[in-house]
């Protein structure tokens, strides 16, 4: 568990352990702690991608809260940040690559098209919660075979939903984005600042190392 400095007041905590969300936290300077408690991140049958971003992000902030009002560190004035970022098209949900196969078979869907990022955020604390969701749109060039199998060889298509980074070497096979750039990137700075603010939690108020 990291932590930056102690906020006065409410109590924030980051339910993830994604290096790319902890940078993008630090750069609205709040303060906060990070911890994960585990959840299925499996979709349910027939389940549509917007509906699945929302649930995974809530389910990761209860999950995390309940765990930390299990154990007397919860209260009205702690709040739980979780997050999830998927990718789309067509329908289909592409999550963090299993295999190199499978990134392989996700960066070809993915080549020479446009694909939406839902990015979800949900803040949860004693009986209240708000959720938002950030709808982004990306094309990617035409990806020839060999650069998707250089591409994996790199490892930066492991653990990225949609098996690409936009933030490192992914950032090249992209033609264009409509929306959010830290939303694509995990943490859609906009909306989360503006559920943190309106649950009286200041931003730019930290020094961040």
């Amino acid at each position: 568990m990291s932590e930056t400095p102690s906020q006065q007041g409410k109590r924030l905590w980051l339910a993830s352990a994604s290096p790319r969300r902890v940078e993008l936290l630090r750069q609205l300077g709040v303060a906060y702690r990070q911890r994960v408690a585990e959840i299925d991140e499996t979709p349910n049958l027939g389940e549509i991608p917007i509906d699945y971003v929302q649930r995974m992000a809530r389910g990761k902030a209860q999950a995390l809260w309940q765990l930390l009002e299990h154990e007397g560190l919860g209260g009205n004035e702690c709040w739980v940040l979780g997050a999830d970022t998927t990718v789309h098209r067509h329908g289909h949900i592409f999550g963090k690559p299993l295999d190199e196969r499978d990134a392989i078979r996700m960066l070809r869907a993915l080549s020479g098209g446009t694909h939406q990022v839902l990015s979800a955020i949900a803040l949860v604390s004693h009986n209240k919660s708000q959720l938002r969701v950030s709808v982004s749109e990306v094309r990617f060039k035409s990806l020839a075979p060999t650069e998707i199998e250089a591409y994996w060889r790199t490892g930066e298509p492991r653990g990225k939903a949609g098996a690409y980074a936009i933030q490192g070497l992914g950032a090249a096979f992209i033609e264009h984005l409509s929306g959010s750039y830290s939303g694509v990137m995990g943490l859609p700075l906009f909306e989360t600042a503006e559920v943190l603010q309106a649950a009286g939690i200041a931003v730019w108020q930290e020094s961040q190392p």
